[in-house]
């Protein structure tokens, strides 16, 4: 049940890793009081985020998981001891909702295009023929979108993205750039047939049907660029290095290649 969980609705796993360790330091709470110890509540929130975050990932939660159920307990404690507006948490956690909403059903956090990510793309745009079309799909806050839009002017740039208050925010960053649009909609719902570089920043979760999707739809001569992400069982075109932080790269796929009738035309 917790494996479909996972793969379904990961904040609810999240949310039973909350409860258990919970329980757990509870527990400890109870032995140590029995013991004669008096700890604080400070060092028992900290013992039930350490908790909640081990067993969030023993149970199969993405790495990002980890600092949300390491630090969700210890702040509330914390916020409590402050004189802060009582709306504030609440609002707080919308705004967080409104930006990483493809994390609850699509499992794709908000992930932030790096620079040298940035450069090795704007690179491959260059070579391109003039009038390229390129996609971002999950476009998060639209800043990579919209300086590759501004580099490169004889290009069309499109963004789509299904968390509210990202999209908005990557709507108002690309409003001045007029070959750059940003669209309320959801990357399946996107037909990838027109678009000459299709980049994704995603998570392991959807590189499988994404494939499938790209396969059905793409042009033989069109890329699909994944940052980081592989499609599983699917060997790379190419790997672009990039020299970030985590020594990751691009993964260049040509999926309209795979299909038994060969490319098919651009409309």
């Amino acid at each position: 049940m917790l494996a479909g969980l996972r793969h379904r609705l990961p904040v609810l796993v999240a949310l039973f890793a909350q409860l258990a360790a919970l329980a757990l330091a509870w527990l400890l709470l109870q032995l140590a009081l029995a013991a004669g110890l008096r700890p604080g509540l400070l060092p028992v929130a900290v013992l039930q985020g350490l908790l909640a975050a081990l067993l969030g990932r023993r149970l199969g939660l993405s790495p990002w998981w980890l600092p949300i159920n390491l630090c969700f307990v210890p702040a509330l404690l914390l916020v409590q001891g402050q004189a802060l507006p009582p709306w504030l948490p609440l609002a707080g956690f919308v705004v967080l909702l409104l930006l990483n909403w493809n994390a609850i059903g699509e499992r794709v956090p908000l992930y932030l295009t790096g620079r040298a990510a940035e450069q090795r793309l704007l690179q491959q745009l260059r070579v391109l023929p003039a009038g390229f079309v390129f996609v971002d799909l999950g476009c998060g806050l639209g800043g990579t979108l919209a300086r590759l839009a501004r580099a490169c002017p004889e290009g069309r740039f499109v963004g789509v993205e299904t968390a509210p208050l990202s999209c908005l925010l990557a709507w108002l960053r690309c409003l001045a750039r007029g070959n750059c649009q940003v669209r309320l909609r959801s990357l399946w719902r996107e037909e990838l047939g027109g678009y000459d570089l299709v980049y994704c920043f995603l998570s392991p979760a959807p590189m499988p049907a994404l494939w499938a999707k790209a396969c059905r739809e793409m042009r033989g001569d069109a890329l699909l660029v994944s940052n980081s992400f592989a499609v599983p069982g699917v060997a790379a075109e190419q790997q672009w290095p990039l020299d970030d932080w985590r020594q990751s790269c691009l993964l260049v796929y040509r999926p309209g290649a795979q299909r038994p009738d060969g490319p098919v035309a651009s409309g």
